[in-house]
């Protein structure tokens, strides 16, 4: 859905319109952040030829370097940056700050920032400038990322759980593997908030009020990097437990044929020494051959089996 939303302040609170037009008629001052939500490309034009900024394309937001998502000039800030989705796509989006006014630039409806509009409609005098909605965005996105971590430890633990000999299958194997993708996205997305985040502690135009939070969201990211390293571990070491069981499992079943080729190597001789029919054999002609070769069969099978029993083989 195409949406731009133009919060402004007045009479103490943060307003909301919809109007490009509104813009043109409005002192840019009372302006702190302006919301673009899939919107047309006319539009963008006529932003960036009014505010005087370049708004990227998706294409460009998707393609550009880790290294070259933050820039700072001498009036503004761009950051670039991917917002994880709750089925684990990454959405670009862009931010740039220039005369104390935020404007957002993305192509999906993001949880984080309905939540950031309800903080600063319930608390307006907190958000003077685009710089802490900014902060705002970010703070809200971390605590989601904290969420996903926290679920994602959830689902390892469950899954470690109902780990076992009897379950070890291709299914499992693929399920280790799928969690292991999204915690590495996960991870990805987070040290993505780290790089900027880190850049804007050390701009110039940051407002000074604002290091002190700064510092504590790069804190809250540390530990979340901190946790989805011990996912990793935890995801490494039920891998290491699968091969196991299925080692286990193959071993079992290599056991199992050798013990049955042993048991059948005694009466295979036995048949085989009987089985020549040469005329010098002195059993030949002999009326309980047949059941004596039969009985030694059935002996060399008993007392192999009473030997693999008591070694414990068996």
């Amino acid at each position: 859905m195409s949406e731009i939303k133009l919060f402004y302040h007045k009479d103490g609170a943060i307003r909301v319109s919809r109007s490009i037009e509104f813009l043109k008629i409005t002192p840019i001052k009372n302006f702190l952040w302006i919301d673009l939500n899939n919107v047309d490309e006319e539009i963008e034009s006529e932003l960036e030829d009014y505010l005087k900024i370049y708004i990227q394309e998706e294409e460009e937001m998707v393609e550009i370097e880790m290294s070259s998502r933050y820039m700072e000039t001498a009036d503004s800030l761009v950051v670039n940056s991917n917002f994880l989705l709750s089925n684990f796509e990454r959405e670009p989006v862009s931010f740039i700050l220039k005369n104390n006014i935020l404007i957002t630039v993305r192509g999906e409806e993001l949880t984080s920032f309905q939540e950031t509009v309800k903080k600063i409609s319930a608390n307006p005098k907190m958000y003077p400038t685009g710089y802490h909605v900014l902060v705002a965005i970010l703070e809200t996105r971390v605590e989601l990322d904290a969420d996903m971590v926290e679920h994602m430890t959830m689902e390892i633990t469950s899954l470690s759980n109902s780990i076992s000999i009897k379950e070890a299958d291709e299914e499992l194997l693929m399920e280790i593997k799928n969690l292991q993708e999204k915690t590495m996205l996960l991870r990805e997305n987070i040290i993505d908030k780290q790089r900027v985040v880190s850049n804007m502690l050390k701009s110039q135009l940051m407002p000074k009020e604002l290091h002190g939070l700064i510092t504590i969201l790069i804190k809250d990211i540390n530990s979340l990097l901190e946790h989805t390293r011990f996912s990793f571990d935890r995801l490494d070491y039920l891998q290491d437990t699968f091969l196991g069981f299925v080692n286990i499992e193959q071993n079992k079943i290599i056991k199992m044929f050798t013990v049955i080729s042993v048991i059948f190597m005694p009466p295979t001789l036995i048949a085989s020494v009987y089985g020549m029919n040469f005329k010098g054999m002195p059993e030949l002609e002999w009326e309980y051959g047949y059941g004596f070769s039969i009985g030694m069969m059935i002996v060399a099978v008993a007392v192999i089996l009473f030997y693999f029993k008591k070694k414990k083989w068996l």
